[in-house]
């Protein structure tokens, strides 16, 4: 194999390592795999992933890859990828990987173009950025597309704002959106992580620390819930009445962003949109201050804002970097303000990709089964996939659910009986 782009093939058994420990992890996917391998549902298709490039996501490379695809992979973010992992894909399964941890803004886009060059039948994204440049730069490819798939509430924003202009070319399945996915990935995986590159980039103690959670979704649910079991004080900003109710319920301080920044630690961004955290926020802000996001994009904090505002920015440990304002409070970053915990740490548990990622698989097989009847528009994940994944996660996990009788099936259908 030539076309490919990587650090260091040399990485790839220390990779081939860590994903074997990951796979123990994704029973469901490796039930997949089983499966895939023999029916061979991909046979003949081309596809293009655009995703972080993780041990869970090589897994699902493997998966595809047995199920006949002939698939690359390019990264949806310029820190998360793990050399290791890009090498044993390349190395030792022939899957074509453009993608170097550290990469700049054009490597990016040239990576991301690279696999365009494949030629997808179907498209896997996370964040949109492959749909979008095929859109706007590769038109000549989407006669070919099937159909495509999407990980994250940012790229699924962005995915129904092209919908809605009628500038969607074909289908795209909103992985994000099905409940063993954002229920579990968003919430319980978020959550930790977040808090998980956050420890790792600091090392601080989040015992007694105000810890600002911006957003109030399924990733900021989870990671607030972390937050306050490791004993910090936990402030939620919201702009949904109903959201910002909720939080209140769950016993969490709310208050808008511009009271929070004066007295918060510790910020991390989990909206999808941006400039969360912006200049009038920073004059505010505790010297000391650690702000970091969790959100697909670095656009949630106005790093260019901060930059205008300080005096110097240095370097003072690896992926936190120091910005001195002229009144000498200074204000810290946390990983350039992209995905801290993939930037600073491993991302979500194996545990909870395995549901992400095994909607992904079957969601791509839906999508080459119905291509016929599908509009260009966006889905939802089809309840039988949901409940299928979460019925063989349950059976990975040897725990067993009652199941409803006749009787109860007739009663349940009737509107003749009552009290």
């Amino acid at each position: 194999m030539e076309n490919y782009h990587i650090k260091d093939l040399n990485l790839a058994e220390g990779g081939r390592r860590r994903m074997d420990w990951a796979a123990r992890e994704m029973p469901v996917l490796t039930s997949l795999e089983e499966r895939f391998r023999k029916e061979r549902p991909f046979e003949g298709i081309r596809m293009a992933a655009c995703m972080h490039v993780t041990t869970e996501t090589a897994n699902l490379m493997r998966t595809l890859q047995a199920g006949g695809a002939d698939i690359v992979l390019t990264a949806s973010n310029p820190l998360s990828t793990q050399d290791d992992v890009a090498a044993a894909l390349v190395a030792q399964y022939e899957i074509p990987v453009f993608a170097v941890k550290g990469e700049d803004d054009a490597t990016y886009y040239k990576n991301l173009r690279a696999a365009l060059d494949h030629k997808p039948h179907v498209t896997m994204d996370d964040g949109a950025d492959l749909v979008s440049t095929l859109h706007k730069e590769r038109r000549d490819l989407l006669p070919g597309v099937i159909g495509g798939t999407e990980e994250t509430t940012t790229g699924v924003i962005r995915l129904r704002a092209m919908a809605a202009d009628n500038a969607l070319e074909f289908p795209i399945i909103a992985v994000n959106d099905a409940m063993t996915k954002h229920f579990f990935d968003n919430r319980y995986g978020t959550g930790q992580s977040t808090v998980d590159g956050i420890v790792r980039a600091t090392n601080i103690l989040l015992a007694g620390k105000t810890f600002v959670v911006a957003g109030y979704g399924w990733c900021g649910r989870g990671l607030a819930s972390r937050a306050r079991g490791m004993g910090a004080n936990v402030i939620v900003t919201e702009i949904d009445p109903v959201v910002a109710l909720e939080a209140v319920m769950d016993g969490y301080r709310v208050m808008p962003m511009i009271e929070a920044a004066a007295i918060g630690d510790i910020f991390v961004t989990v909206t999808g949109d941006l400039n969360v955290i912006d200049k009038h926020h920073f004059a505010v802000m505790k010297d000391g201050a650690l702000v970091a996001n969790s959100g697909h994009f670095n656009v949630e904090i106005n790093i260019p804002a901060l930059d205008a505002m300080s005096v110097e920015k240095r370097l003072v440990r690896p992926f936190v970097e120091a910005y001195e304002l002229p009144d000498g409070r200074t204000i810290h970053i946390l990983g350039e303000g992209r995905l801290i915990n993939l930037a600073a740490a491993e991302g979500h548990p194996a545990s909870v990709m395995d549901m992400s990622f095994a909607n992904q698989a079957l969601s791509a097989e839906y999508l080459i089964k119905n291509r016929a009847s599908m509009a260009n528009k966006v889905y939802a994940v089809p309840e039988a996939i949901d409940r299928e994944i979460a019925r063989l996660k349950l059976e990975s996990m040897k725990v067993r659910i009652d199941t409803l009788t006749e009787e109860q099936v007739r009663y349940l259908n009737s509107w003749e009986e009552g009290t």
